[in-house]
């Protein structure tokens, strides 16, 4: 797979011209194709290592299951919605997805979120924010002091080195610390495997601020 190959699941033609006109100023970036569903996907673009998932299909086929079918074959994953359903952005949000977009935002926000999720990297909308601020089935980690500042550092993308250097303590201390965090996290059902993962979960329980918060 390619992750600078994107490829689109939608069922609608204009979509997929505004998505091929929005992948055009990247140029890094270069677009495979679109495809109806996830198993035309596979079957027409396999090479594609960052999909843009429309969240409702005409095949009705679980958006959840659609991710974890995407993630599993080692693509990236941005959900693109039209938002009109609370219940299932924060579903989609607990997903391995690397962002949400909602199909009314301007095109330089789907622009600069292709952009940092070729690179890896997880991109938190306001909407992505306010789905997991408004999920009240999260369950506290019990995070000590110093593993609470050792994840607000290592999820924003610090590398161990930079965290003890940060914290003035050595980088086994750190290596330690974030075993324990995703130890506590997996305890209560909530994955911390990635650093995607922690991040989420450092957005989820206050350890970073919300995307426009003011904090």
């Amino acid at each position: 797979m390619d992750p600078n190959r994107v490829a689109l699941i939608d069922d609608h033609e204009i979509i997929a011209l505004a998505m091929r006109e929005a992948i055009s100023q990247i140029p890094e970036l270069s677009f495979a194709g679109v495809a109806a569903t996830v198993d035309e996907l596979i079957a027409e673009h396999p090479e594609a290592g960052l999909v843009v998932l429309d969240l409702r299909l005409a095949d009705g086929s679980s958006p959840i299951g659609n991710v974890e079918r995407l993630v599993e074959r080692g693509a990236a994953v941005i959900a693109y919605t039209s938002g009109e359903s609370p219940y299932l952005l924060r579903l989609v949000a607990t997903t391995p997805i690397l962002g949400i977009v909602r199909k009314s935002d301007p095109v330089a926000v789907l622009v600069e979120t292709l952009r940092q999720a070729a690179d890896g990297r997880a991109v938190m909308s306001t909407e992505w924010a306010a789905a997991i601020d408004s999920d009240p089935g999260l369950d506290a980690a019990a995070l000590s002091v110093q593993e609470q500042q050792v994840l607000r550092l290592f999820a924003t993308g610090l590398k161990a080195q930079s965290v003890a250097a940060t914290m003035k303590i050595a980088v086994p201390t750190v290596e330690d610390y974030v075993r324990r965090i995703r130890t506590k996290y997996a305890r209560i059902g909530r994955s911390a495997d990635t650093k995607i993962d922690l991040y989420k979960r450092a957005i989820e329980d206050g350890f970073l601020p919300l995307p426009d918060s003011g904090q």
